[in-house]
């Protein structure tokens, strides 16, 4: 790959080599190359600003869960090595709560939950990120419901009006990566179904997906079929009915030896004003950040691994309804 490490065989082994020196190798320092020192790193909680704050972050995930281990998954990718390159690494990652942080104190509790993160790479440095972890299934991992997770954070961050504020377009930041993915069919088919969906034709789901569905959804949880995929995304809309969905980004590949697939990056915006899976309507406004992973074979969609960060969301409805 032109501009990169002759080390690295092609973009997914960048990727995956990369994380294990960071979080395996504990080559933390490693990020001052990786990473561009004016990297913004987007994720539903928050806007961050550099490698130094992507440094203080991996150093305070580890002291927290100092035996976290980074499984990857896949990466879906598009671009060239000239023009530079955006993969969406998706990650299932296990750790122990062994130390105090952000989490409380420590429980000792093993978890399991997945992380997706999109990075945009040119000449051996990623300089754009966006990054979703299922917060959900952490903290409900630790005795948690998100939405009394959040309340917590929000206090101890010093209150709605000093708290760190959650990812919306009114705070993001432009950064170097102006791309949109790729026209590839498999991109295509998958933004095709995510937008029927999003426009309330839920007849979408049994047309779309195989019957026997795998699904990979918010919160840890593990789920099959099309009833399924129709009770998690009616239940996401419904919260939102007036929300306008927008796909951020879309890739679509067909490599051998894989099942065709797609990466869409997602957002939906708009108000807190139905009842779902977020209950009582409150009229709070709300940006939710998602990222969906598909896989499909000779019935449809076959497998599907949706985040978005329930505990970011509930903290924009409990900073303005209290």
């Amino acid at each position: 790959m032109k501009g990169f490490d002759p080390k690295w065989k092609d973009f997914p082994d960048y990727i995956l080599g990369i994380t294990a020196e960071i979080w395996e190798g504990r080559g933390i320092a490693t990020l001052h190359d990786y990473y561009t020192a004016d990297i913004p790193v987007r994720s539903p909680g928050s806007v961050v600003i550099g490698n130094q704050g992507v440094i203080a972050a991996t150093m305070a995930t580890i002291a927290e869960f100092p035996d976290r281990r980074l499984l990857g998954e896949d990466v879906i990718w598009s671009g060239t090595p000239e023009e530079g390159m955006l993969s969406s690494h998706r990650i299932l990652s296990t750790a122990t709560h062994a130390g105090d942080g952000v989490y409380g104190n420590a429980t000792g509790t093993r978890l399991v939950y997945r992380i997706i993160a999109d990075c945009h790479a040119i000449n051996n440095q990623i300089n754009d990120e966006w990054l979703i972890r299922d917060q959900g299934a952490i903290v409900r991992q630790l005795g948690w419901e998100p939405k009394a997770y959040a309340a917590d954070l929000i206090e101890r961050e010093g209150g709605a009006a000093s708290c760190v504020k959650p990812f919306t377009p009114a705070i993001d930041v432009a950064g170097p990566y102006k791309g949109r993915g790729n026209d590839n069919e498999w991109g295509v088919r998958y933004a095709n179904l995510l937008t029927r969906i999003m426009g309330a034709d839920m007849a979408a789901i049994p047309a779309g997906y195989d019957p026997a569905c795998l699904l990979e959804l918010p919160g840890g949880l593990t789920d099959h079929g099309i009833d399924a995929a129709d009770r998690f995304w009616m239940g996401l809309r419904a919260s939102f009915p007036n929300a306008t969905f927008t796909i951020e980004h879309q890739i679509g590949r067909d490599d051998a030896g894989e099942a065709p697939r797609a990466a869409i990056r997602w957002g939906l915006h708009g108000t807190h004003d139905g009842w779902g899976a977020f209950g009582v309507p409150t009229g709070a406004e709300v940006y939710v950040m998602g990222v969906s992973h598909a896989e499909f074979g000779p019935r449809g969609l076959r497998r599907e691994f949706v985040l978005f960060d329930e505990t970011a969301i509930w903290k924009q409805i409990v900073m303005q309804t209290g």
